[in-house]
């Protein structure tokens, strides 16, 4: 089943189109992370502005170099012994879509822990955008069955996994200041 799902999956991305997923938070809405036309589609199905950053999913560390220069090992060591989702917003990032990228130059980005996330990003060999699966402003869905038809008619494609869990975590959200500190901003 995971197999067909990411193989469905991998087509929507390629395409520059948009999916519905899971993650090891809440049911996101994606696509290639790199491609400006497929983020612009995020902010219109979300009716949000660009001018606020999405979060970005990538599937290991040697990933996220190749978006991100200057991992301290402070922040290694952080990521390799958190076992809860963990966001870090990054300064000065590259390769990415200019739309992800928030108007202080920073990003945020969460190496993912779902296995289907896992799968999919290491297959497709790119990050992928992780946006809640609503329109901007209202409540975040907490499992699929609470995500809004106006969001579910706006994707082109819905993976079916997980469609009866239901999710109570979010992210740790951490930023990385101008001097390397860490600055907890959600716990």
């Amino acid at each position: 089943m995971i197999t067909k799902e990411i193989q469905n999956s991998l087509k929507v991305l390629e395409k520059e189109q948009i999916l519905l997923y899971p993650t090891d938070t809440v049911w996101g809405i994606g696509c290639d992370a790199t491609s400006e036309e497929a983020v612009s589609k995020i902010y219109d199905i979300k009716q949000r502005s660009e001018s606020k950053s999405l979060i970005i999913l990538v599937d290991d560390l040697e990933m996220l170099k190749q978006y991100v220069d200057g991992i301290s090992q402070k922040v290694i060591d952080l990521l390799q012994s958190s076992n809860k989702p963990t966001t870090i917003i990054y300064n000065k990032p590259k390769n990415l879509a200019k739309n992800v990228i928030a108007n202080d130059n920073t990003v945020a980005i969460r190496i993912v822990q779902n296995d289907f996330c896992k799968q999919l990003i290491s297959i497709f060999g790119k990050p992928i955008v992780s946006t809640s699966a609503n329109i901007s402003g209202s409540e975040t869905p907490k499992s699929f069955k609470e995500i809004e038809l106006p969001i579910l008619d706006s994707v082109d494609y819905v993976v079916d996994l997980q469609r009866n869990e239901v999710c109570e975590k979010s992210s740790t959200i951490l930023k990385l200041g101008e001097k390397g500190e860490i600055i907890i901003l959600r716990n």
